[in-house]
Protein backbone atom coordinates (compact mmCIF):
# COMPACT_ATOMS: atom_id res chain seq x y z
CA UNK A 1 0.00 0.00 0.00
CA UNK A 2 1.01 3.00 -1.20
CA UNK A 3 1.86 6.35 1.42
CA UNK A 4 3.31 9.67 1.40
CA UNK A 5 4.15 11.39 4.98
CA UNK A 6 2.70 14.89 6.21
CA UNK A 7 4.00 16.98 8.31
CA UNK A 8 2.36 19.69 10.30
CA UNK A 9 4.70 22.48 11.80
CA UNK A 10 7.81 23.81 10.56
CA UNK A 11 10.29 23.24 14.06
CA UNK A 12 12.69 21.37 15.41
CA UNK A 13 10.20 18.38 15.74
CA UNK A 14 9.30 18.53 12.14
CA UNK A 15 12.60 18.09 11.17
CA UNK A 16 13.49 15.12 12.51
CA UNK A 17 10.67 13.37 12.09
CA UNK A 18 10.85 14.02 8.19
CA UNK A 19 14.90 12.52 9.04
CA UNK A 20 13.24 9.47 10.33
CA UNK A 21 10.92 9.58 6.90
CA UNK A 22 13.92 9.72 5.50
CA UNK A 23 16.04 7.44 7.39
CA UNK A 24 13.30 4.76 7.34
CA UNK A 25 12.08 5.22 3.64
CA UNK A 26 14.97 6.95 1.27
CA UNK A 27 12.22 9.38 0.13
CA UNK A 28 11.53 13.08 1.14
CA UNK A 29 8.21 14.23 3.83
CA UNK A 30 5.74 17.05 3.13
CA UNK A 31 5.59 19.81 5.23
CA UNK A 32 2.89 22.75 5.62
CA UNK A 33 4.19 24.74 8.33
CA UNK A 34 2.71 28.20 9.20
CA UNK A 35 5.72 30.44 9.28
CA UNK A 36 9.79 30.14 8.21
CA UNK A 37 11.57 28.57 10.74
CA UNK A 38 15.35 28.08 10.75
CA UNK A 39 15.02 24.40 11.55
CA UNK A 40 13.76 22.84 8.40
CA UNK A 41 15.09 26.06 5.93
CA UNK A 42 17.66 24.83 3.68
CA UNK A 43 16.63 20.93 4.00
CA UNK A 44 16.93 18.70 1.27
CA UNK A 45 15.17 16.05 2.60
CA UNK A 46 11.56 17.56 2.57
CA UNK A 47 8.90 19.69 0.87
CA UNK A 48 7.58 22.70 2.42
CA UNK A 49 4.76 24.49 2.21
CA UNK A 50 3.86 27.60 4.08
CA UNK A 51 0.38 28.81 5.42
CA UNK A 52 -0.54 31.52 7.51
CA UNK A 53 -3.68 30.92 8.28
CA UNK A 54 -2.78 27.37 8.96
CA UNK A 55 -4.05 27.77 12.74
CA UNK A 56 -7.41 28.97 11.64
CA UNK A 57 -9.45 25.91 12.17
CA UNK A 58 -11.83 25.54 9.00
CA UNK A 59 -9.06 26.62 6.84
CA UNK A 60 -6.84 23.75 8.50
CA UNK A 61 -9.36 21.23 6.87
CA UNK A 62 -9.47 23.02 3.36
CA UNK A 63 -5.80 22.70 3.71
CA UNK A 64 -5.45 19.25 4.64
CA UNK A 65 -8.14 18.06 2.15
CA UNK A 66 -6.47 19.54 -0.65
CA UNK A 67 -3.48 18.37 -0.29
CA UNK A 68 -5.23 14.65 0.47
CA UNK A 69 -7.23 15.13 -2.41
CA UNK A 70 -3.98 15.87 -4.87
CA UNK A 71 -2.26 12.59 -3.03
CA UNK A 72 -5.94 10.50 -3.49
CA UNK A 73 -3.86 7.18 -4.62
CA UNK A 74 -2.16 6.95 -1.36
CA UNK A 75 -2.42 7.07 2.24
CA UNK A 76 -1.49 10.24 3.99
CA UNK A 77 0.23 9.00 7.26
CA UNK A 78 -0.12 12.82 9.29
CA UNK A 79 1.77 13.94 11.83
CA UNK A 80 1.12 16.69 14.10
CA UNK A 81 3.95 18.68 15.83
CA UNK A 82 2.17 20.47 18.23
CA UNK A 83 -1.19 20.93 20.48
CA UNK A 84 -2.92 23.37 18.06
CA UNK A 85 -2.99 20.67 15.29
CA UNK A 86 -4.06 17.61 17.35
CA UNK A 87 -6.51 19.90 18.32
CA UNK A 88 -7.68 20.01 14.90
CA UNK A 89 -6.62 16.17 13.71
CA UNK A 90 -9.00 15.45 16.65
CA UNK A 91 -11.75 17.89 16.23
CA UNK A 92 -12.32 17.01 12.27
CA UNK A 93 -12.16 13.36 12.22
CA UNK A 94 -15.37 12.99 10.10
CA UNK A 95 -14.75 16.15 8.45
CA UNK A 96 -11.24 15.39 6.79
CA UNK A 97 -10.59 12.79 3.46
CA UNK A 98 -11.07 9.35 4.07
CA UNK A 99 -7.17 8.35 2.92
CA UNK A 100 -5.43 10.93 5.87
CA UNK A 101 -4.48 8.67 8.95
CA UNK A 102 -3.08 9.73 12.21
CA UNK A 103 -2.83 8.50 15.77
CA UNK A 104 -4.72 10.36 18.39
CA UNK A 105 -7.31 9.47 21.32
CA UNK A 106 -10.61 11.16 20.99
CA UNK A 107 -10.95 14.88 21.91
CA UNK A 108 -12.18 14.48 25.21
CA UNK A 109 -9.15 12.04 26.11
CA UNK A 110 -7.19 14.76 24.31
CA UNK A 111 -8.17 17.77 25.79
CA UNK A 112 -8.18 16.10 29.40
CA UNK A 113 -4.19 16.00 28.99
CA UNK A 114 -3.27 19.31 26.85
CA UNK A 115 -6.17 21.62 29.08
CA UNK A 116 -3.42 21.27 32.42
CA UNK A 117 -6.30 22.71 34.85
CA UNK A 118 -8.36 19.28 33.24
CA UNK A 119 -5.38 17.39 33.44
CA UNK A 120 -4.43 17.54 37.49
CA UNK A 121 -8.15 17.37 38.59
CA UNK A 122 -9.20 14.41 36.20
CA UNK A 123 -6.46 12.47 37.03
CA UNK A 124 -5.47 12.76 40.42
CA UNK A 125 -6.05 9.75 41.73
CA UNK A 126 -5.12 7.41 39.15
CA UNK A 127 -1.36 6.45 39.90
CA UNK A 128 0.66 9.24 39.37
CA UNK A 129 1.97 12.11 41.26
CA UNK A 130 1.86 15.71 40.84
CA UNK A 131 3.38 18.85 42.54
CA UNK A 132 0.67 20.69 44.91
CA UNK A 133 -1.59 23.07 42.26
CA UNK A 134 -3.51 25.83 42.32
CA UNK A 135 -5.51 27.54 40.03
CA UNK A 136 -6.17 31.00 39.09
CA UNK A 137 -9.11 31.76 37.16
CA UNK A 138 -8.40 35.14 34.70
CA UNK A 139 -11.96 36.25 34.64
CA UNK A 140 -13.61 35.67 37.85
CA UNK A 141 -10.73 35.38 40.26
CA UNK A 142 -9.22 38.34 42.34
CA UNK A 143 -7.51 37.35 45.28
CA UNK A 144 -4.54 35.03 44.92
CA UNK A 145 -4.41 32.40 47.27
CA UNK A 146 -1.97 31.91 49.99
CA UNK A 147 1.12 29.96 48.39
CA UNK A 148 4.95 29.16 49.66
CA UNK A 149 7.29 30.80 47.02
CA UNK A 150 8.79 30.48 44.73
CA UNK A 151 6.10 29.10 42.26
CA UNK A 152 5.42 28.01 38.71
CA UNK A 153 3.21 29.73 36.95
CA UNK A 154 1.76 27.87 33.24
CA UNK A 155 -1.62 28.69 31.46
CA UNK A 156 -3.89 25.73 31.47
CA UNK A 157 -4.79 25.92 27.90
CA UNK A 158 -1.69 25.63 26.09
CA UNK A 159 -4.02 26.29 22.88
CA UNK A 160 -5.33 29.79 23.16
CA UNK A 161 -2.15 30.74 25.28
CA UNK A 162 0.18 30.06 21.86
CA UNK A 163 -1.97 32.05 20.11
CA UNK A 164 -1.05 35.30 21.76
CA UNK A 165 1.94 37.27 21.29
CA UNK A 166 2.95 40.11 23.50
CA UNK A 167 6.25 41.27 25.42
CA UNK A 168 8.03 39.25 27.69
CA UNK A 169 6.01 36.15 27.14
CA UNK A 170 7.68 33.19 28.77
CA UNK A 171 6.29 29.34 27.71
CA UNK A 172 6.65 28.79 31.72
CA UNK A 173 7.44 31.73 34.73
CA UNK A 174 9.38 30.67 37.90
CA UNK A 175 7.78 33.23 40.03
CA UNK A 176 9.69 34.36 43.50
CA UNK A 177 6.90 36.52 45.48
CA UNK A 178 3.52 37.85 45.06
CA UNK A 179 4.01 40.99 43.90
CA UNK A 180 5.86 39.92 40.51
CA UNK A 181 2.96 36.77 40.11
CA UNK A 182 0.38 40.10 40.21
CA UNK A 183 2.36 41.83 37.69
CA UNK A 184 2.77 38.32 35.11
CA UNK A 185 -1.24 37.73 35.59
CA UNK A 186 -1.99 41.75 34.67
CA UNK A 187 0.35 41.45 31.60
CA UNK A 188 -1.08 37.82 30.31
CA UNK A 189 -4.74 39.18 31.18
CA UNK A 190 -3.84 42.69 29.13
CA UNK A 191 -2.34 40.57 26.15
CA UNK A 192 -6.43 38.62 26.12
CA UNK A 193 -5.36 35.00 27.96
CA UNK A 194 -9.11 34.49 29.39
CA UNK A 195 -8.59 30.71 30.48
CA UNK A 196 -7.33 29.37 34.12
CA UNK A 197 -3.73 29.66 35.28
CA UNK A 198 -1.90 26.83 37.22
CA UNK A 199 -0.30 27.92 40.25
CA UNK A 200 1.90 25.21 40.81
CA UNK A 201 4.71 24.20 43.37
CA UNK A 202 8.28 24.58 42.88
CA UNK A 203 10.43 21.25 43.05
CA UNK A 204 13.90 22.19 43.88
CA UNK A 205 16.77 20.84 42.12
CA UNK A 206 18.35 21.52 39.02
CA UNK A 207 18.12 20.39 35.74
CA UNK A 208 18.96 16.97 36.16
CA UNK A 209 15.96 16.30 38.31
CA UNK A 210 13.97 16.82 35.41
CA UNK A 211 13.36 12.83 33.00
CA UNK A 212 11.69 12.35 30.10
CA UNK A 213 9.64 9.71 28.92
CA UNK A 214 8.29 8.75 25.61
CA UNK A 215 5.42 6.58 24.50
CA UNK A 216 3.73 4.98 21.40
CA UNK A 217 0.53 3.53 22.27
CA UNK A 218 -0.97 1.62 19.35
CA UNK A 219 -4.94 1.28 17.89
CA UNK A 220 -5.32 -1.41 20.68
CA UNK A 221 -4.54 0.96 23.50
CA UNK A 222 -1.27 -0.74 24.39
CA UNK A 223 1.92 0.90 24.87
CA UNK A 224 4.37 -0.10 22.79
CA UNK A 225 7.13 1.66 23.26
CA UNK A 226 8.51 3.44 26.01
CA UNK A 227 12.01 4.95 27.20
CA UNK A 228 12.93 6.71 30.48
CA UNK A 229 15.70 9.88 30.30
CA UNK A 230 17.80 11.99 32.54
CA UNK A 231 18.10 15.69 31.42
CA UNK A 232 21.41 17.06 32.07
CA UNK A 233 20.29 20.52 30.77
CA UNK A 234 16.89 22.26 29.42
CA UNK A 235 16.58 25.21 27.77
CA UNK A 236 17.18 28.08 30.00
CA UNK A 237 15.19 30.86 27.11
CA UNK A 238 11.92 32.67 28.19
CA UNK A 239 10.37 30.66 24.94
CA UNK A 240 12.25 27.00 25.03
CA UNK A 241 12.87 26.64 29.17
CA UNK A 242 11.16 23.16 29.82
CA UNK A 243 12.59 21.40 26.77
CA UNK A 244 15.19 19.35 26.72
CA UNK A 245 18.78 20.43 25.37
CA UNK A 246 21.04 17.38 26.72
CA UNK A 247 19.60 14.41 28.07
CA UNK A 248 21.06 10.31 28.33
CA UNK A 249 18.15 7.59 28.24
CA UNK A 250 18.66 4.79 30.59
CA UNK A 251 20.43 7.05 33.00
CA UNK A 252 19.29 8.07 36.44
CA UNK A 253 21.32 9.77 39.21
CA UNK A 254 18.60 10.19 41.83
CA UNK A 255 17.23 7.35 44.29
CA UNK A 256 13.85 7.11 41.73
CA UNK A 257 13.17 4.05 40.33
CA UNK A 258 13.38 4.16 36.86
CA UNK A 259 11.64 1.01 36.27
CA UNK A 260 8.73 0.98 38.63
CA UNK A 261 8.21 4.95 36.88
CA UNK A 262 8.42 3.06 33.61
CA UNK A 263 5.42 0.68 34.76
CA UNK A 264 3.30 3.22 36.18
CA UNK A 265 3.27 5.31 33.36
CA UNK A 266 2.63 2.21 30.81
CA UNK A 267 -0.29 1.53 33.27
CA UNK A 268 -1.63 4.94 33.03
CA UNK A 269 -1.61 5.49 29.34
CA UNK A 270 -3.26 2.04 28.79
CA UNK A 271 -6.01 3.14 31.18
CA UNK A 272 -6.96 6.23 29.45
CA UNK A 273 -7.95 4.75 25.57
CA UNK A 274 -5.05 6.53 24.42
CA UNK A 275 -2.88 6.35 21.16
CA UNK A 276 -0.11 7.63 19.04
CA UNK A 277 2.84 8.85 21.00
CA UNK A 278 2.97 11.06 23.99
CA UNK A 279 5.82 12.22 25.91
CA UNK A 280 5.91 12.34 29.75
CA UNK A 281 7.35 15.51 31.24
CA UNK A 282 8.56 14.86 34.94
CA UNK A 283 10.54 16.04 37.94
CA UNK A 284 12.15 14.25 40.92
CA UNK A 285 11.29 15.54 44.19
CA UNK A 286 13.83 14.70 46.80
CA UNK A 287 11.54 15.59 49.67
CA UNK A 288 9.17 12.66 48.85
CA UNK A 289 11.60 10.67 46.82
CA UNK A 290 9.23 10.52 43.70
CA UNK A 291 8.41 11.65 40.20
CA UNK A 292 6.34 14.16 39.89
CA UNK A 293 4.66 14.23 36.36
CA UNK A 294 4.32 18.08 35.02
CA UNK A 295 2.32 17.18 32.00
CA UNK A 296 1.71 14.68 29.35
CA UNK A 297 1.96 16.36 25.54
CA UNK A 298 -0.24 14.18 23.79
CA UNK A 299 2.58 14.21 20.24
CA UNK A 300 5.92 13.23 20.17
CA UNK A 301 8.42 15.93 22.31
CA UNK A 302 10.90 18.29 20.73
CA UNK A 303 13.90 15.74 21.69
CA UNK A 304 11.91 12.13 21.31
CA UNK A 305 14.00 11.69 18.43
CA UNK A 306 16.36 9.13 20.53
CA UNK A 307 14.08 6.83 20.42
CA UNK A 308 14.82 6.57 16.30
CA UNK A 309 18.33 6.15 17.98
CA UNK A 310 17.85 2.83 19.62
CA UNK A 311 16.36 1.12 17.05
CA UNK A 312 12.65 2.74 16.90
CA UNK A 313 11.76 4.81 14.39
CA UNK A 314 9.05 6.79 15.22
CA UNK A 315 7.52 7.70 11.36
CA UNK A 316 8.00 3.76 10.76
CA UNK A 317 6.22 2.85 13.76
CA UNK A 318 3.50 4.92 12.57
CA UNK A 319 3.26 3.77 9.13
CA UNK A 320 3.15 -0.22 10.78
CA UNK A 321 0.73 0.84 13.00
CA UNK A 322 -1.68 3.17 11.20
CA UNK A 323 -1.35 2.22 6.92
CA UNK A 324 0.10 -2.08 7.51
CA UNK A 325 -1.59 -2.30 11.05
CA UNK A 326 1.29 -4.84 12.13
CA UNK A 327 1.43 -6.11 15.17
CA UNK A 328 4.48 -3.84 16.75
CA UNK A 329 6.48 -5.53 19.14
CA UNK A 330 6.53 -4.13 23.12
CA UNK A 331 9.68 -2.33 23.25
CA UNK A 332 11.45 -1.15 26.87
CA UNK A 333 14.18 1.33 26.06
CA UNK A 334 17.15 0.61 28.81
CA UNK A 335 20.12 1.67 26.48
CA UNK A 336 22.01 4.61 27.11
CA UNK A 337 22.26 7.15 24.76
CA UNK A 338 23.18 10.84 24.91
CA UNK A 339 21.08 13.34 23.22
CA UNK A 340 22.37 17.12 22.85
CA UNK A 341 21.16 19.97 21.19
CA UNK A 342 24.38 22.08 22.15
CA UNK A 343 28.05 22.04 21.54
CA UNK A 344 30.30 19.81 24.15
CA UNK A 345 31.34 23.20 25.52
CA UNK A 346 27.90 24.24 26.94
CA UNK A 347 27.49 20.62 28.09
CA UNK A 348 31.06 21.18 30.12
CA UNK A 349 30.43 24.65 31.52
CA UNK A 350 26.38 24.50 32.58
CA UNK A 351 25.07 21.10 33.50
CA UNK A 352 25.42 21.39 37.44
CA UNK A 353 25.29 16.77 38.22
CA UNK A 354 29.18 16.48 37.61
CA UNK A 355 28.09 12.47 37.31
CA UNK A 356 25.63 13.11 35.18
CA UNK A 357 27.95 15.61 33.02
CA UNK A 358 30.74 12.28 33.14
CA UNK A 359 28.35 10.24 31.61
CA UNK A 360 27.35 12.76 28.55
CA UNK A 361 31.57 13.08 28.00
CA UNK A 362 31.66 9.64 27.96
CA UNK A 363 28.89 8.52 25.57
CA UNK A 364 29.67 11.73 23.00
CA UNK A 365 33.84 10.27 22.89
CA UNK A 366 32.07 6.62 22.66
CA UNK A 367 30.11 8.14 19.83
CA UNK A 368 26.63 6.98 21.48
CA UNK A 369 25.44 10.49 20.32
CA UNK A 370 22.53 12.02 18.51
CA UNK A 371 21.81 15.61 17.53
CA UNK A 372 18.77 15.57 15.47
CA UNK A 373 19.42 18.83 13.91
CA UNK A 374 22.15 16.84 12.16
CA UNK A 375 21.53 14.29 9.65
CA UNK A 376 24.78 13.57 7.40
CA UNK A 377 22.76 12.82 4.31
CA UNK A 378 20.71 16.17 4.79
CA UNK A 379 23.76 18.33 2.96
CA UNK A 380 23.29 21.73 1.93
CA UNK A 381 25.84 24.82 2.69
CA UNK A 382 23.52 26.73 3.29
CA UNK A 383 21.84 24.16 5.89
CA UNK A 384 25.62 23.78 7.27
CA UNK A 385 26.23 27.35 8.18
CA UNK A 386 23.14 27.88 9.20
CA UNK A 387 23.27 24.82 12.34
CA UNK A 388 27.25 26.00 12.95
CA UNK A 389 25.67 29.65 13.41
CA UNK A 390 23.24 27.80 16.18
CA UNK A 391 25.78 25.96 17.85
CA UNK A 392 27.30 29.08 18.73
CA UNK A 393 24.52 31.36 19.52
CA UNK A 394 23.58 28.67 22.36
CA UNK A 395 27.01 30.31 24.28
CA UNK A 396 24.81 33.32 24.12
CA UNK A 397 22.10 31.92 25.17
CA UNK A 398 22.87 30.11 28.26
CA UNK A 399 25.13 33.03 29.57
CA UNK A 400 22.07 35.16 29.14
CA UNK A 401 18.73 32.70 29.89
CA UNK A 402 16.94 34.23 32.44
CA UNK A 403 15.98 30.81 33.82
CA UNK A 404 18.26 29.21 37.31
CA UNK A 405 17.81 26.47 39.32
Amino acid sequence: MEFDILILGSDANAYYMARCAHEAYHKKAYIIGRERLAFTKFSNILEIKYDKNLWQENHFVQVLNSFAKVHSNKQIVTISTNETYTEFLTKNRKNLEKNIKFAAPDFKVLNSLTNKEQFYKTYKNRGLDFPETYYFDCEKDSILPTLNYPIILKPANVVDYNHLSFEEKHKIYKIANEQDLEKIIVKIIKAGYRDKLILQEYIAGDDSNLFDSVIYVDRNQKVKMISFAQIGLQEHTKSMVGNAAVLINGFNTTNGNSLEMIKTIKKFMESIAYHGFAEVDLKYDEKTNTFKVLEINARQGRSSYYVSALGVNLVKTLVDDLVYQIELEEKILTDEILLSFVPKGIIKKYIENKAFKKEALYLWKQKKKVSPMVYSKDRNWKRFLMLKKRLWHYYKEFKNGYWRS
